[in-house]
């Protein structure tokens, strides 16, 4: 369809209203039916007649289609009422008119997402884009925006089938930038591409956001490459958190990988299944046979049964019979019986009238004596438990005079030692000032014990030194090799990275937040599974930041048994708002992961690798970690060598 480009400001000094605009969308698609704007170029390109200043003019059907539907519903103040329905109607002209134009191959055929890629080009894995801009606002204190589900309906809308849209917390709240997830597939990169190429074709690309020459608007987005990985910001820390820098061969070939041992797999499973078929038919056989023998079998013992049964319906009428004629005879003996035990009853009656006041009197004198027996019996246990109260009290009486005993002794020793030691002192005094008066008038007894006490001196004076400098030696030699096993410990470390924890001896990251307490609290709070995970993912997110701060001190100094501790304020403000809305367990998991970074990085502040002992829930030495290494390596050597 041919027609005369058109500038959509052309004539249009002012724009419409919002409730108009539903009027000239209509009006504007009529127009692109008439004819009156170019759109269509080929068979295989096209162009937007309302956005002629573009640079690249030229679109595939399917990257005009997302252009027009993302300008269309666009949230962007800048763009106008009119552009906006312009857009709106191209997207339901193409929709509508042009989608048998557009030929097989942009709309039937499966595109090669590789096809216009270096396959050695390093991307983040799993696919992510990146998405900047977001409008937020300062709210109670911190930066809040919208969330990543509504993101996430609006790419949808557009094609780009995200799964997962996740904003990006810190500790000033939401940073106005997301993390876009795509599926682990090749559908998953063609999607990110096509997102990457709608946003470049809008100029809003990468490249745009990077300029520094006009002002920024609306969303700007691409996907995920290595300088953004290794970049020093809050997008660089998240994204290796949750992915990898790997070339498109690297995973072509991990896929091939997993493609041929699925296929090995699938065959071992083949042939144990048709190892077993064929031992079921064989069981199915032998059972078949031991069957029809057991129905022979069966028969014989059913007709063998039915000769015994009528045997036994035979015998048992002839007993029945018996016993009949044996009941009416004791039936008869019994109507005997019944007339002697009457007369025996009422002579019975008689005998109980006379022994009724009898047993009443009894019983009187049986209650009496109960109650009786009951007062004694509480007077008892009342006197043992007062017995039990003296010898308790006597036992004490005895243990304080024994005691008080003990303590009068003692003073009287400590006593007599403080006055044998202040006459000894004073007696050293008195010796003390008959050698100095002996000094003064040039006694040379005197003089030659003093001299050979000031030689003895400064003989001790350079063991001193001596032992001084010894000690010096000892301790540069015992830092060098603290040092030494420090690297040690840290080469041990990074080495041990490489391989799974175990249930003995692994690297274990002190101070790092687990965020599995914040995702069952989310749960109960969030009945979507996605939401609760985005909201804990936030919270995840925006601790991480209050214990990187330094300024934040959530704990206090007491007294214990004489010693001064340090541990968690309960007062805390953040500590108990947080306890107090998610729960203990989320509270644990903040002060765990605190103290442990107070512990083993206080002037950082961030997560450190700790070697670490899980069987005993300790910090694993030097030696342990050395054994288990040799361990791997000699399992390691050993496999190797059946290997070859």
């Amino acid at each position: 369809m041919m027609g005369s480009s058109v500038d959509h400001s052309s004539g249009e000094d002012t724009d419409i209203s919002e409730s108009e605009m539903e009027e000239y969308e209509d009006k504007s698609y009529e127009a692109l039916k008439s004819g009156s704007h170019e759109v269509k170029l080929s068979d295989e390109t096209f162009t937007c007649p309302y956005c002629p200043k573009k640079r690249k003019a030229d679109f595939l059907y399917k990257d005009l289609l997302q252009h027009a539907s993302g300008v269309g519903t666009s949230s962007s103040k800048k763009r106008g009422v009119r552009e906006k329905a312009n857009h709106l109607a191209l997207a339901k002209y193409l929709k509508k008119d042009l989608s048998g134009a557009a030929g097989p191959s942009q709309t039937t055929a499966v595109v090669d997402p590789l096809s216009d890629h270096d396959r050695d080009e390093m991307f983040v894995w799993p696919w992510i884009g990146i998405v900047v801009n977001l409008t937020i606002e300062f709210k109670d204190g911190r930066y809040v925006g919208e969330s990543g589900s509504k993101l996430r309906d609006q790419l949808a809308s557009r094609g780009f089938n995200p799964t997962r849209v996740r904003p990006l917390w810190n500790y000033q709240g939401h940073s106005g930038t997301a993390l876009v997830e795509f599926t682990k597939d090749w559908f998953g990169f063609n999607n990110a591409m096509s997102f990457e190429k709608a946003y470049e074709g809008d100029r809003h690309g990468k490249r745009d956001w990077m300029a520094n020459n006009a002002p920024k608007s609306d969303l700007y987005a691409w996907v995920a490459r290595v300088d953004d990985y290794q970049s020093d910001n809050i997008i660089g820390e998240n994204l290796r958190k949750i992915g990898d820098v790997r070339t498109i061969s690297d995973i072509m070939e991990e896929e091939a990988r997993k493609t041929s041992k699925l296929v090995n797999n699938l065959t071992n499973v083949i042939e144990v299944k048709n190892m077993h078929l064929k031992e079921m038919e064989n069981k199915f056989q032998e059972t078949e046979s031991s069957m029809s023998i057991l129905i022979q079998e069966k028969d014989k013992l059913l007709q063998a049964y039915n000769e015994e049964l009528k045997k036994l319906q035979s015998t048992a009428r002839d007993h029945f019979q018996k016993i009949f004629n044996d009941h009416e005879k004791m039936k008869s003996q019994l109507e005997t019986q019944k007339k002697e035990l009457e007369l025996r009853g009422k002579a019975l009656e008689k005998r109980e009238a006379q022994n009724e006041s009898d047993r009443k009197q009894l019983f009187e004198e049986l209650e009496e004596n109960a109650a009786k027996n009951s007062l004694l019996d509480a007077a008892s246990e009342e006197q043992r438990k007062v017995d039990a109260k003296v010898m308790k009290l006597a036992e004490e009486q005895r243990k304080q005079k024994e005691e008080l005993h003990r303590r009068i002794i003692q003073l009287e020793k400590d006593l007599d030692t403080k006055q044998a030691l202040e006459l000894e002192i004073e007696g050293l005094r008195g010796n003390l000032n008959v050698m100095k008066h002996m000094e003064d008038e040039g006694d040379q007894e005197v003089l030659r014990k003093a001299e050979s006490l000031q030689k003895l001196l400064r003989e001790k004076e350079g063991e001193l030194e001596d032992f001084d400098r010894l000690n010096q030696t000892l301790i540069i030699k015992e830092r060098k090799s603290n040092e030494e096993l420090q690297d040690a410990r840290k080469e041990l470390i990074n080495g041990l990275k490489e391989y799974p924890n175990s249930t003995q001896i692994g690297i274990k990251r002190m101070g790092e937040l687990d965020n599995k307490p914040f995702f069952e609290a989310m749960k109960k709070k969030y009945r979507n599974e996605a939401d609760a995970e985005e909201r804990a993912s936030e919270l995840c997110s925006l601790w991480d930041e209050y214990l990187k701060d330094p300024e934040w001190h959530p704990t206090k100094v007491l007294l214990v048994d004489g010693k001064h501790e340090e541990v968690m304020n309960d007062d805390d403000e953040k500590l108990k708002d947080l306890k107090d809305r998610y729960g203990y367990e989320v509270y644990n998991a903040v002060t765990t992961a605190w103290t442990e970074t107070n512990e083993y990085n206080p002037s950082g502040r961030y997560v450190t690798s700790e070697l670490w002992t899980y069987a005993e829930g300790r910090k694993a030495t030097l030696k342990e970690g050395v054994i288990f290494m040799l361990k791997k390596w000699k399992l390691h050597m050993e496999r190797m060598q059946r290997e070859t």
